[in-house]
């Protein structure tokens, strides 16, 4: 598999989509539950943190030269939960879209040749939109269902 040559236009999108929905919310509608356990802070919080793994992935990759890859459960979700919780909602927004904005730079400077195999091993590491507008879809469907 290839890379992607709209990976960076993707990211760019997803990180707008994050800036305008962090802008537009008030402090309640921060706190929409968003399934079960999560509020529209915490998928924000959520982003943030995956988009610090990628960063770490990349950071490895670029120091050893070759592929690098985290060894992280799916758990972490879930041990991460209260953490995420006690971040103050403005706070994961603000995190969120710093982060997705940084990562967006770094991935559309970084060595193609390395990022061409850290996109074949995972393209959800590369095309970091992906995993992002998964989450802001279950918040847009939380948000909408909030004012109904």
């Amino acid at each position: 598999m290839s890379l992607d040559p709209n990976y960076a236009e993707l990211n760019r999108a997803s990180t707008e989509r994050i800036k305008k929905l962090a802008a537009s919310l008030t402090d309640a509608e921060m706190q929409t539950r968003v399934g079960e356990h999560w509020t529209v802070s915490i998928a924000l919080a959520h982003i943030a943190f995956w988009e610090r793994r990628v960063a770490y992935v990349l950071d490895m990759t670029a120091k050893d030269g070759k592929l690098f890859i985290p060894q992280i459960d799916i758990v972490v979700n879930d041990l991460s939960l209260p953490l995420w919780t006690a971040v103050p909602a403005r706070e994961a927004a603000r995190i969120a879209i710093e982060t997705c904005e940084e990562l967006d730079k770094r991935l559309e400077e970084y060595p193609k040749n390395l990022l061409e195999e850290i996109f074949n091993y995972n393209k959800r590491w590369v095309v970091r939109g992906l995993h992002r507008n998964e989450h802001l879809d279950e918040v847009d469907a939380a948000l909408k269902s909030a004012k109904k």
